[in-house]
């Protein structure tokens, strides 16, 4: 009785261990994953929050580029360029243009993946 408690309970060790390690396993993956897709385009529908976080920029470069107060602003940029008289394709245009400019004028991040190469197309 005492033997086979003891196998059971070893065997539940090596069980919760084989599945520990394998969920270690796929979350790494999925963090290289998440940390080397490219940039989602910017849409309207995306506030001024959400783009610095995805692009990696303070706010306050999207702020200057659309020429609003640096207060956090939940409008989505669509709404911004209503508000502002101006169409949602200029104010995007905006915002990537000042993101660009940003990412120039800083070295590249030593820890962010390379791009993957680029393999000519064959037709």
């Amino acid at each position: 009785m005492f033997n086979n408690r003891r196998r059971l309970i070893s065997l539940a060790f090596v069980l919760v261990s084989l599945l520990t390690i394998n969920f270690a396993i796929r979350g790494i993956q999925h963090g290289r994953r998440l940390r080397a897709r490219p940039d989602e385009p910017i849409q309207g529908w995306m506030n001024i929050g959400y783009v610095a976080h995805s692009y990696h920029v303070p706010p306050q470069v999207i702020h200057e580029a659309l020429g609003l107060p640096p207060q956090p602003d939940r409008r989505p940029l669509a709404r911004i360029a209503v508000d502002t008289g101006r169409t949602t394709d200029e104010v995007i245009a905006n915002v990537m243009t000042a993101i660009q400019q940003f990412r120039g004028a800083r070295p590249p991040d030593p820890d962010a993946p390379a791009p993957p190469p680029v393999e000519p197309r064959t037709p």
